[in-house]
């Protein structure tokens, strides 16, 4: 039944890559987010690495122990009623052997979707994951989202960068990927070449400045993500009002939420009853 279940949620994932309209991808980083994002009209969940490691009290790039993404991932595969996508960074390791191992694992809690990065690695060394990942994954079906990061990292500009992207993406989907991932990419028309110039579906990153989402589906785009943004924008408050509680007793702006108790807890509750409603008698 699980098995039957991941294989329906990975077609779904696959097709929304596909559809008519932009996979629009608020990142996720626990179930409470999870939950609250489905619930808001998410049709896929997809982590952003850095505020589910910060959510856990790690810092992002590479710091999260495996333990403790496992952990996660199977806590929010739990509470997931829509497809769920992982970034698992570089995988956290420069092994393949070792990332393939982390990839199967992930897989086997029922998420259909990863998302892995070059960073600051060779594109050759990202292929050979990737390769390592087909084979340990078999017949199993996952979508393999590959990140370059020639935009985020300055590695080029203008022409030569588009070049170079379209160069290791390329690469990457004769070694096993399915989509493309380019953050730090803000130019239309640059964009609507990489699009063009590769078969994979490109996911953008929301940036300050980045013309709207209907106008980069037009150029050929297909899947938008925000990263760390919510997390950072809910955490921002947060903080604030900590610190007026903490410097002056200032309880202002605490109540009167759209997201009052009841409707909170009502959202939980829904996820607790569908998922004993799922339970073999």
């Amino acid at each position: 039944m699980e098995i039957l279940m991941s294989q329906s949620m990975y077609t779904e994932f696959a097709k929304l890559h596909r559809d008519s309209v932009p996979l629009k991808l608020p990142n996720i980083w626990d179930t409470g987010s999870a939950v609250l994002f489905q619930a808001a009209g998410a049709r896929a969940l997809a982590t952003s690495s850095a505020a589910l490691a910060w959510s856990l009290g790690y810092a992002d790039g590479g710091a999260l122990p495996r333990a403790g993404l496992l952990g996660a991932i199977r806590r929010i595969a739990r509470v997931a009623r829509v497809p769920l996508s992982v970034d698992i960074e570089d995988g956290y390791s420069d092994d393949p052997a070792e990332v393939s191992k982390l990839v199967a694992a992930i897989a086997e809690a029922g998420v259909v979707g990863i998302n892995i990065e070059d960073g600051a690695g060779t594109a050759g060394l990202l292929c050979d994951k990737l390769i390592a990942v087909r084979k340990a994954l078999g017949d199993r079906p996952l979508f393999i989202n590959a990140r370059t990061d020639v935009y985020l990292r300055g590695l080029a500009s203008g022409e030569e960068a588009v070049a170079l992207t379209l160069d290791r993406l390329r690469a990457y989907h004769r070694a096993g990927a399915d989509g493309a991932f380019v953050p730090g990419l803000t130019s239309i028309d640059e964009a609507a070449q990489i699009a063009a110039g590769m078969p994979m579906p490109l996911n953008l990153m929301a940036l300050p400045g980045m013309v709207g989402v209907a106008a980069l589906f037009a150029a050929g785009v297909r899947r938008f993500s925000v990263g760390p943004a919510i997390f950072q924008a809910a955490y921002g408050r947060a903080f604030e009002l900590a610190r007026r509680i903490s410097e002056g007793g200032e309880v202002e702006g605490l109540f009167g939420q759209d997201l009052d108790y009841e409707r909170l807890n009502a959202e939980f509750a829904e996820v607790a009853v569908s998922e004993s409603d799922a339970l073999p008698v």
